[in-house]
């Protein structure tokens, strides 16, 4: 991750532009010179954006010295983000500036450091310095291993199966690749057509079933869904092979027997991430094979589908990186989930690193004990064969172009999909901007209904009932325009989660209710043991 501070094409197109154009730099300059003059006599306006919790203490509040040094710094950040808005990038290009100086920017914050941090050194002085003694071992903690960042999460407060990845239910499908979990109904009578869940092929599945009363999973179930969830196995180098068509062929293989123990001729499918690209590529292939009637619909969570200007991540992904790449981990055979771990981090430093460097070295304080947290640190590998097509399809873009790519020996044309879509995406998700999550609906055949959570990457699928500060903007006349603005300018804000909405439109399109099962499984499909499996332990 070093090479997100070394220069690279896109920064020296920035610094050429500025070059060029030194009345923008002078002007930047000067008008940086004049409040840090305001702030020297202590009538800057500057303030810490919403939700920057770095300044929020009443150290950096009550006192002038602090505060006017937190003001500097914040001042000085406004500068270069200016810079970069008057260089006039391409988005790619203004992606890649914008990462790189941010992350040293906020590498940069004082609230990083102990000699400039008003909370760190009131706590060392009050702790006589045993708070430092104790950050030096949680320093070494951390340094001891992989991905070598500060520990996010206090992991033994949590047990996968007890308190997370906890809902009642059964394996009755185990391969080499995947065991299908099956949920135990909790109404007297179920809806016809199954809900099987597809998740991401670099994660552990129970972000779907995080937590009682945080899970999806248990939702659905409550509302009288009959739901099965996969869990892929984690690889090894033993299984560099695994890719794009090992896992879509696990997924309809999971898709058949769900539809054979519940006696059903149609299914729901959800994906999200990664998991919700395989659901529109498995709708794809349905329809070229004449049996789209499987499919009483879809739902894609926070997946983008066009990857051009796809946010910071695919901003790096070019041919060459993405060669260099997939040729590194063919020689290893994996990816491993320390590497992914640490990539997404750096994304988002100031929540997923700075933060936990002053929580745990200079605070000396255990980071808490979140479930959220849990599963991210919960982390997975990547074959290197899914790598090599993932990677394919983000520089080639080719899921968005029809034909371009195959799924199975199918070409992937989404046009083709008729089947009604429940698309997903977060206002403030850093991985999957909300705008090209919505580019899905112009590529979809059938009935689209987009909604936008209020909510991050993740944050946004873990939405459960009860959250006073849960929202969803949903259009109001039910269309999807073209444009995203467009559609955001008509949509209607809803209080409450999406959760109810989808349980509501799923109940639209899944038949009749009859009579719960009895048991997990069938004749044919056997309970193997209680979900949540042993992959997942993994």
């Amino acid at each position: 991750m070093i090479d997100r501070f070394i220069p690279g094409r896109a920064e020296l197109v920035f610094g050429t532009k500025l070059v060029r154009r030194p009345d923008r730099v002078v002007r930047r300059a000067s008008s940086l010179v004049a409040e840090l003059g305001r702030v020297a006599v202590g009538a800057s306006s500057v303030e810490p954006s919403r939700g920057d919790r770095r300044f929020a203490g009443e150290e950096w509040q009550d006192s002038p010295m602090w505060s006017r040094l937190a003001k500097a710094y914040l001042a000085a950040g406004g500068t270069i983000d200016g810079l970069v808005s008057d260089a006039r990038l391409s988005v790619q290009d203004e992606r890649r500036v914008r990462f790189a100086l941010e992350n040293l920017v906020d590498a940069a914050a004082p609230s990083n450091f102990l000699l400039t941090n008003p909370v760190a050194l009131d706590a060392t002085v009050s702790e006589k310095g045993a708070n430092l003694v104790r950050g030096a071992r949680n320093f070494v903690r951390d340094m001891s291993e992989a991905p070598r960042l500060p520990s996010s999460v206090d992991g033994s407060s949590f047990e996968v199966g007890v308190d997370v990845a906890a809902t009642p239910g059964a394996v009755v499908l185990r391969t080499e690749l995947f065991e299908l979990l099956h949920y135990a109904p909790q109404t007297t009578h179920v809806r016809e057509a199954p809900v099987l869940l597809v998740p991401p092929m670099v994660n552990k599945y129970y972000l779907v079933d995080l937590a009682p009363d945080r899970s999806l999973v248990e939702h659905l179930v409550r509302q009288g869904q009959q739901v099965f969830a996969m869990s892929w196995r984690n690889p090894s180098a033993a299984e560099s092979a695994w890719d794009l068509d090992t896992y879509a062929a696990g997924a309809v293989e999971a898709m058949d027997a769900a539809l054979a123990i519940t006696g059903s001729d149609r299914i729901h499918l959800g994906g999200n991430c990664s998991g919700g690209t395989m659901v529109a590529a498995l709708a794809s292939r349905l329809e070229a094979r004449g049996e789209a009637g499987k499919l009483a619909g879809i739902m894609l969570g926070v997946t983008v589908i066009d990857a051009r200007e796809a946010g910071t991540a695919s901003a790096f992904m070019g041919p060459e990186l993405a060669r260099l790449a997939v040729a590194a981990v063919d020689r290893r055979g994996i990816l491993d989930g320390a590497s992914l771990q640490s990539f997404f981090a750096w994304l988002r430093p100031n929540d997923l690193v700075w933060n936990y460097v002053v929580n745990n070295y200079l605070l000396g304080r255990t980071p808490p004990a979140f479930d959220l947290l849990f599963w991210n640190a919960d982390t997975t590998n990547m074959a290197a064969g899914l790598l090599r097509d993932l990677a394919d399809m983000a520089v080639n873009n080719s899921m968005a172009c029809p034909g371009e790519m195959s799924v199975l020996g199918d070409p992937v044309d989404l046009g083709a999909v008729k089947s009604d879509a429940y698309i997903v995406a977060g206002t403030a998700d850093h991985i999957t901007p909300w705008e090209n999550c919505y580019a899905t609906t112009q590529m979809l055949g059938g009935d689209v209904r987009f909604v936008l959570s209020n909510a991050g990457h993740v944050a946004a699928l873990v939405n459960p009932p009860g959250n006073p500060k849960a929202r969803f903007a949903v259009s109001s006349s039910g269309s999807c325009p073209a444009s995203a603005s467009e559609w955001r300018s008509d949509a209607d804000e809803v209080v409450g989660t999406w959760w109810n909405d989808w349980c509501a439109w799923l109940a639209d399109r899944s038949g009749s209710l009859k009579r719960a099962p009895r048991a997990c499984g069938s004749k044919a499909f056997p309970v193997l043991g209680p979900a949540p499996g042993e992959y997942v332990r993994g």
